[in-house]
């Protein structure tokens, strides 16, 4: 995974307006709990439309975090190019091992986080993802996640030498590591360079914790969140009691209630940069656990609205990209020498 020390945190000035980076994992439908290379199909990519009007009315320009099924196919790339072509949103990318060649691995749930793979191979399924985008978008991208929030020991090294700059793979205050993932529970919460020579800059998912105890410190909500804390159900009862809730800043499985109050809390504490994220299936009614149906998806796309009035209306914001989170981090570093 990626390290860090105080002096690679990137903090914005409390005077500042909070500001918005959307990310949307742009990627196939299937099915959550299992894997295969076989599903592939991308036919949400044509209704992100949908979103994408909400987004623009507001000048938000999100990243689509491109999969190799999305970058390979042209029912993937016309949309989606329509999009980006209007300058309307960027392209990054987003790798899924079981759907991105070489597939030399056996696919497993431990193999579909891309972290924990050979090196090598690792490296060759993001040259040959990174190939793909440039060759079908006309972009070099320069934003990547790991797939499931997937990174590794070997990761950085691979995407700084495949030519990226930042990284948008870290999930704060979770632990994928029950089921062979990363743990993310010491991870800062805020932008931080990830190498010591401060070529890539990772830009976390916005997490929060809101509560009577959101104060806790770093040993304490470590142990509170830990996967034997979770498996006496220690946090439901907190979030029970009010006392400690653990939210991410995503329409998925999130009310709109929820995502305000966390980022009015941790807009309180001086947090000024917040990431939203969404999975583009989402916009297909059956192509992700969040939107079975048409209301469903009416729904979604009112959260959506509902979270751009509030945080642009009410809260003062701003939209940026994590091109100009980066650019705003070089400047520190500039000023700094």
């Amino acid at each position: 995974m990626f390290s860090f020390t105080p002096a690679d945190l990137i903090t914005f000035p409390r005077s500042e307006a909070p500001k918005l980076i959307v990310f949307v994992d742009a990627e196939e439908e299937f099915r959550w709990h299992t894997f295969s290379s076989q599903a592939i199909s991308v036919r949400n990519i044509a209704a992100q439309v949908r979103a994408q009007e909400i987004l623009n009315q507001f000048g938000v320009k999100p990243t689509y975090l491109v999969d190799y099924a999305v970058a390979s196919q042209q029912e993937g790339i016309e949309p989606l190019k329509a999009i980006l072509d209007a300058g309307d949103c960027g392209v990054g990318a987003q790798l899924h091992p079981w759907v991105n060649p070489p597939i030399d691995e056996e696919i497993t749930i431990h193999n579909t986080y891309p972290g924990n793979l050979p090196a090598a191979l690792e490296r060759a399924k993001i040259d040959r993802l990174t190939a793909a985008i440039i060759q079908n978008f006309g972009v070099r991208p320069r934003v990547f996640k790991a797939g499931r929030y997937g990174a590794g020991r070997n990761t950085a090294a691979a995407l700084i030498e495949a030519g990226y700059w930042i990284d948008a793979s870290v999930m704060p205050l979770t632990d994928f590591s029950q089921k062979g993932g990363p743990d993310y529970t010491g991870s800062p919460a805020q932008p931080y360079w990830v190498d010591r020579d401060r070529r890539l800059l990772e830009i976390p998912n916005t997490v929060g914790l809101v509560g009577l105890m959101d104060r806790i410190g770093r040993r304490g909500m470590s142990t509170l969140l830990s996967n034997s804390s979770i498996a006496c159900r220690i946090p439901g009862l907190l979030s029970r009691l009010g006392l400690l809730e653990r939210i991410r800043l995503t329409p998925e499985g999130i009310s709109l209630d929820e995502a305000k109050r966390m980022t009015l809390s941790l807009f309180q504490r001086d947090r000024r940069l917040f990431v939203l994220s969404y999975h583009s299936s989402t916009l297909l009614p059956g192509g992700s656990p969040y939107v079975t149906n048409e209301a469903e998806l009416s729904k979604f796309l009112g959260w959506l609205d509902g979270y751009m009035r509030f945080f642009f209306g009410a809260l003062g914001g701003q939209p940026t990209t994590a091109e100009d989170v980066l650019s705003y981090a070089q400047g520190r570093l500039r000023q700094a020498a």
